[in-house]
């Protein structure tokens, strides 16, 4: 056993006996010594678990994945550390649904309220639910949130004061420390925020937010269009922040406002920190990049690395805060026990909203891969991500094809934390902890993927419930999925979803779409499916 190992344990067992440590510490730290000492989990200490949790990769962005045009070393070495997912999916082809799943174990078409979110709106994870992070946290593991958020905080508009304390949030389900983007880059207000306050906020220059109305007296990017370093395309034209137009409007908190060219540095250095902090005790790391979401500013250390302007060297910029996080685990010595998960929110999409060439310039890059669409499509780019695992102490490199959706998660980690779940917990998601440890080849029964409309994956074949949506998103220039006619394809043979053979098997048809009303009016996956 390494001398680091031996740290750990050690450390563990002697602050089980100070006196000075918190009530609450003590008994989660108790509750993990328990649990591995007892043979349950394992005799080892509990891993470490650190959840890389990307914006906008798609299944085509990365090396380990095919991706010509871009290099991603560092992403590349934990592939062929660990275990590389051909058919993993998000639940959902935008963000805050799939980051409500991913946290709650709760598909996101359950509740109406769960969509993409304003940056003023309120909290959507009520205090009280069950999270992932708070079965960790009650397992005895550290919490943490470093980066995007995008799930609402405080009460909502009208009722959020941002020059005040901030709540609830992140700290009120579950984490025990937040460094946040409190939406997404291209939305006020354009500060961090970490705990319960924004971060370097001057009291003498509130801030105001506003979703409805202009403030006066202050550019936007329609008045001021020729002076933004960069252009909108379509949208992200109110308020002007660092130069870019964003959605919203706001004013003060001046130094308070980040800088995009900085932002990949300073999630991950905050990253780092909380690696650092906690070292001598069980972490669990929720690390969701801005990188590659628009707008794409990365900083001018990565410019021109690749030949396909701000979308690809934001890729490149990415891979470097993944190599910052993989060499602090080597430097620290707890790579060996650390599971590292690195996944995306949704599928890719070039032209979001800003004219930064990424359509232009994307050269032979498939961001999709081999797959149809792109974010905001029910066609399978949309939710079918790049999913790599890495734990060197338990999981044999290789390759995986069996199904995961990343809503499984929450109850695959509750089971190797030694946490049962009550039967309200985590209401969709399936115990595969066997599939994302590399034991088992055996897939999910069956994938959900939320776009505009639902689409249920079973065996060989995928359903796509009819809808009267449009077919295009035609400021992405993405195929939507959305069809009148219900959908059927063979995703096996074939995997870019150009046959529909619903025609063909009317059986399968009918099947699907029995076993997805079910789900639907159910309320819940878990308790009466089996996981594969």
């Amino acid at each position: 056993m390494s001398g680091n190992r031996m740290k750990r344990r050690e450390f563990v067992r002697t602050s089980l006996l100070g006196a000075t440590l918190a009530p609450a510490v003590l008994i989660r730290r108790k509750a993990l010594v328990s649990l591995f000492s007892s043979g349950s989990v394992g005799s080892d200490p509990p891993p470490n678990i650190l959840l890389i949790y990307a914006d906008d990769i798609g299944y085509g962005d990365l090396g380990c994945y095919g991706a010509s045009g871009v290099r991603t070393p560092h992403v590349d070495r934990l592939a062929a550390e660990g275990i590389r997912f051909t058919s993993a999916y998000a639940t959902s082809a935008t963000c805050t649904p799939s980051r409500y799943s991913l946290l709650t174990g709760r598909y996101a078409f359950r509740d109406e309220k769960v969509r993409i979110l304003a940056g003023d709106a309120g909290l959507l994870i009520e205090p009280g639910r069950k999270t992932l992070p708070a079965v960790l946290r009650q397992a005895g593991y550290m919490t943490g949130v470093v980066g995007k958020w995008h799930l609402g905080l405080g009460g909502g508009p009208g009722k959020l004061d941002w020059n005040g304390d901030i709540r609830p949030g992140p700290l009120e389900i579950g984490f025990d420390y937040a460094f946040l983007m409190p939406a997404t880059g291209d939305r006020v207000p354009c500060v961090y925020v970490e705990n319960h306050r924004v971060v370097n906020l001057d009291p003498a220059d509130p801030i105001t937010v506003s979703y409805k109305d202009p403030i006066p007296g202050l550019p936007t990017g329609v008045s001021h269009r020729d002076k933004l370093k960069m252009d909108w395309s379509h949208g992200h034209n109110m308020a002007v922040i660092n130069g870019i137009g964003r959605i919203g409007y706001m004013s003060g908190g001046t130094s308070a406002l980040w800088k995009d060219e900085e932002m990949a540095g300073e999630f991950t250095a905050r990253a780092v920190s909380f690696i650092e902090k906690n070292k001598e005790r069980p972490f669990f790391l929720y690390f969701a990049t801005h990188d590659i979401h628009v707008p794409r500013v990365p900083h001018p250390r990565f410019v021109g690395k690749t030949k396909m302007g701000p979308r690809g060297d934001a890729i490149v910029e990415f891979d470097w805060s993944v190599g910052r996080l993989l060499e602090t685990l080597d430097r620290l010595g707890l790579a060996a026990n650390t599971l590292v998960i690195l996944t995306s929110d949704n599928g890719p999409v070039l032209d979001d909203g800003y004219k930064d060439g990424a359509a232009e310039k994307v050269g032979d890059l498939r961001p999709s891969g081999p797959l149809r669409g792109g974010k905001y499509s029910a066609f399978d780019a949309g939710t079918r991500e790049p999913f790599i695992v890495r734990w060197p102490d338990r999981v044999k490199p290789g390759l995986s094809d069996a199904r995961f959706s990343q809503v499984d998660l929450f109850a695959s980690l509750a089971t190797l934390a030694g946490q049962p779940l009550d039967d309200e917990d985590a209401p969709d998601s399936l115990e595969m902890l066997d599939t994302l440890l590399g034991k088992s080849h055996l897939g999910r029964d069956h994938i959900i993927e939320q776009a505009g409309t639902l689409s249920i994956i079973r065996g060989r074949y995928k359903y796509i419930e009819p809808s009267d949506g449009p077919r295009m998103n035609v400021p992405t220039n993405i195929e939507l999925g959305n069809d009148p006619r219900p959908q059927l394809y063979d995703i096996v043979d074939d995997i870019a979803e150009k046959h529909n053979i619903a025609g063909e098997h009317p059986e399968v048809v009918r099947e699907l779409e029995a076993l997805l009303k079910k789900i639907k009016r159910a309320g819940r996956t878990r308790r009466w499916i089996k996981p594969g």
